[in-house]
C-alpha cells in the first residue's frame, strides 16, 4: 500500500491523505483535543510541504478540485482558532482579538498582492526584441525581492505559526501564546505590505509606455517579407533553431516572430531581427501585411494568431523528417503548403491519409545540412567515433519502443566503452529526454555516470580531443557532432534522415524486435541501416564491418539519400530560396 502511495501513480492518493489530515485538524480543533490536533496538524503541515516539493501532480489535482493553497491555509487557521476556543475557552474580547489578528494577515496579503500586480503592470513587458534598437526603457521602481516574492497568497503562510501557538495555548490553558504568535505574523505581514505600498506610491508617475507602436513602426519601415514563426515553449526552441541559418541566408528581408518570453531567451544566436509578443491580443493588433510567407516549425495552438493573417502564405516546415507519427500530424491541413525534404515525406503523408493534399506538398530538401561533411573513417587520423543520439520518450504512455534509451541505452553505452580496440563515444540525447518520464531521466543519468567513470566529459562544450563526451547543450550542435562521427546509433527519428546526408554508416535500434524486413517496411529511413535488437548482440559485428571499410549498406545509403532528402542538384538551399521567392512574388 505504501508503495502505491509513493509510486508514480499515487498522486491522487497522496492528495487525499493531505485532505484527510486537514479534516482531522478541523475535527480535533472543534472537539478541543490537543493531542489529536498535534498529530493531525503535524501530518498536514509536513504533508503540505512534502507534496509541494516532491509531488507536484498531487497539488495540481487538489487545485483542480478547488482545494488551492490559500484554502488549505484557511483550514489550518480555522482549526487553530477552534482548538483555542474549545480547549482554552477564552473570554469574548480575547477571541475577538485573535480573529482580528488572523484576519489582518489575510487582508494585508490581499492588498499587498493587488498593489504588487499593479506595479507589475506598470512594467509589463508586452514585447521583447533582439537585433532591434528601441532606445532606453524607463521602468517603474519595484519592491524589494523579499517583499515582491511573497506578496499575495504566499503571505498568508505566516499564519502557520498559529498551529504551534494554539497547541501551546491549549497545553497551558492560556490564550496569550497564540495571541503573541498571531501578533508576530501580523507584524511581519505589515512590514511586507508597507514595503510594497511604499513602492507603489513612489512609482505612480513612472513606467514605460507600450512598445507596440515602436514595433509597428519598425515593421512599417523594414517591410519583412518572410517570417519564421515559433509559438512553442523554451524546451522546444530547438525546433526553431534549426531554421535560423537557412532563414538568415534568404535574399528576402526576414523576421523571427515568437510568443514566449522564456523561448526568446533560449533561442540560438542569430543575426535576424526577433520580435516576441506573448499576449495574443497584442500580437493580433500588429499589422503584418508586408509578410508574404510564414514558416511554422511546430504545430501549437497559438499558431492560430498568425494563421488568421489573410495576406501571407502559411507553410509548415516542421523540425525534421522522420517516420514517427508526429511527422504526419492532421493539424498540417490548416497550412497552405507543407514542405518536406524529399519523396519520402510526400509518400508518408499519402500513406497516413490525414487530409493533406498532394498538391500542397513541396519537396525542398534540408537546407540545414549544407555543412554536413561526407567522409569515411579512413579519411581522418583519429579514433573511430560512434555517436549515440536516441530520441526522447515521446508523449504516449503505450509506446515502450519509441526510444531505445530505456530498454537499450545503458547496454549500448557500456558495450561501446568496453569494446576493444577502443572507440570514442559521443552521447547526445534528445533535448526533451526525461521531461515526461522519470524512468528515462534516471537511465540518462546512469549513462552519464558510466561515461564520467570511463574518464569522459559529462558536460562537453567542445568536440576537441579524444575523450568520450556527453553533449546536452546547444553547443556543440548536432550537425557538428555528425562531422566527428564514423558510425551513428539512433532511433526512428529525423536524426537518422539528416545523418544520411553524410553517407556514413548508421544503426537504427529495433527495441520491439520486429523482423528486419517488416521494420524496414514500416520505417523507410531504416532501409539502409544496420539494425540493432534489444540485446545489442549485433553491435560488435557492425563495428567490425564499418571499421574495416567492409560496408555492405553503402550503395543502399546512396539510393536512400535521394529518396529521403531529394536530389543533390539543385542543392537544398537553392530550392528553398526559389520556393520562398515564388511565394513572395
Amino acid at each position: 500500500m505504501f508503495g502505491k502511495l509513493m509510486g508514480p501513480g499515487g498522486g491522487a492518493a497522496r492528495g487525499m491523505v493531505v485532505v484527510l489530515c486537514y479534516l482531522a485538524m478541523l475535527l480535533a480543533g472543534a472537539l478541543g483535543q490537543p493531542a489529536f490536533f498535534a498529530v493531525a496538524g503535524t501530518l498536514a503541515v509536513c504533508g503540505e510541504f512534502a507534496m509541494v516539493k516532491w509531488s507536484a501532480p498531487s497539488e495540481v489535482l487538489l487545485t483542480k478540485v478547488g482545494l488551492t493553497g490559500p484554502y488549505r491555509q484557511l483550514t489550518r487557521d480555522l482549526a487553530s482558532v477552534l482548538l483555542v476556543v474549545a480547549a482554552v475557552r477564552p473570554d469574548s474580547v480575547s477571541v475577538a482579538w485573535l480573529m482580528v489578528l488572523v484576519a489582518s494577515v489575510w487582508v494585508i496579503a490581499v492588498l499587498a498582492g493587488a498593489l504588487n500586480s499593479i506595479i507589475d503592470r506598470r512594467n509589463a513587458i508586452s514585447v521583447l526584441v533582439r537585433n532591434i534598437d528601441f532606445g532606453p526603457v524607463r521602468l517603474a521602481p519595484r519592491p524589494p525581492s523579499w517583499a515582491a516574492d511573497i506578496a499575495g497568497g504566499r503571505l498568508t503562510l505566516l499564519n502557520i505559526v498559529l498551529v504551534p501557538g494554539a497547541l501551546v495555548a491549549a497545553a497551558t490553558d492560556d490564550v496569550a501564546p497564540v495571541l503573541i504568535v498571531a501578533g508576530v505574523a501580523v507584524s511581519v505581514a505589515a512590514v511586507v505590505g508597507l514595503a510594497v505600498a511604499a513602492t507603489w506610491l513612489r512609482g505612480r508617475s513612472t513606467g514605460q509606455p507600450s512598445p507596440l507602436p515602436k514595433v509597428q513602426h519598425w515593421l512599417d519601415v523594414h517591410q519583412p517579407e518572410v517570417a519564421l514563426y515559433f509559438a512553442g515553449p523554451a524546451k522546444d526552441v530547438y525546433q526553431a533553431n534549426m531554421w535560423l541559418a537557412p532563414t538568415e541566408a534568404l535574399e528576402r528581408p526576414a523576421v523571427v516572430l515568437m510568443r514566449s518570453r522564456e523561448a526568446i531567451d533560449a533561442l540560438a544566436d542569430t543575426r535576424l531581427p526577433v520580435i516576441c509578443v506573448p499576449a495574443g491580443v497584442n500580437f493580433m493588433n500588429l499589422d503584418l501585411s508586408s509578410i508574404r510567407a510564414t514558416l511554422y516549425a511546430a504545430n501549437v495552438g497559438a499558431n492560430i494568431h498568425m494563421l488568421r493573417e489573410p495576406g501571407t502564405k502559411h507553410v509548415f516546415v516542421g523540425h525534421g523528417d522522420s517516420d514517427k507519427q508526429a511527422s504526419v500530424n492532421p493539424y498540417s491541413k490548416v497550412y497552405d503548403e507543407v514542405w518536406v525534404a524529399g519523396m519520402a515525406g510526400r509518400e508518408r503523408y499519402e500513406r497516413a491519409a490525414v487530409g493533406v493534399r498532394d498538391e500542397a506538398i513541396v519537396e525542398i530538401g534540408r537546407p540545414q545540412l549544407a555543412g554536413v561533411q561526407t567522409f569515411g573513417s579512413e579519411a581522418v587520423d583519429r579514433l573511430f567515433t560512434v555517436l549515440y543520439a536516441p530520441t526522447w520518450e515521446g508523449w504516449l504512455d503505450d509506446d515502450p519502443y519509441h526510444t531505445s534509451l530505456m530498454l537499450m541505452g545503458e547496454r549500448i553505452v557500456r558495450d561501446l566503452l568496453e569494446i576493444r580496440p577502443a572507440v570514442r563515444l559521443i552521447y547526445k540525447p534528445h533535448p526533451l529526454t526525461g521531461s515526461r518520464s522519470k524512468e528515462a531521466e534516471a537511465v540518462h543519468k546512469r549513462m552519464v555516470g558510466l561515461i564520467r567513470a570511463a574518464g569522459g566529459d559529462p558536460a562537453a562544450t567542445s568536440l576537441d580531443g579524444s575523450r568520450h563526451l556527453v553533449v546536452t547543450g546547444r553547443v556543440p550542435a548536432l550537425y557538428d557532432c555528425f562531422n566527428q562521427t564514423d558510425l551513428l546509433i539512433s532511433d526512428v527519428s529525423s536524426v537518422v534522415s539528416d545523418f544520411v546526408q553524410s553517407q556514413r554508416p548508421y544503426v537504427v535500434a529495433n527495441p520491439g524486435g520486429l523482423p528486419d524486413d517488416e521494420f524496414r517496411q514500416e520505417n523507410p529511413t531504416a532501409r539502409a541501416a544496420y539494425l540493432l535488437s534489444s540485446d545489442c548482440g549485433e553491435l560488435e559485428k557492425i563495428l567490425g564491418l564499418t571499421r574495416a571499410g567492409d560496408d555492405p549498406m553503402a550503395e543502399a545509403r546512396r539510393e536512400l539519400k535521394t529518396y529521403l532528402l531529394g536530389p543533390g542538384e539543385p542543392n537544398a538551399m537553392v530550392r528553398f530560396q526559389a520556393e520562398i521567392a515564388r511565394l513572395c512574388d
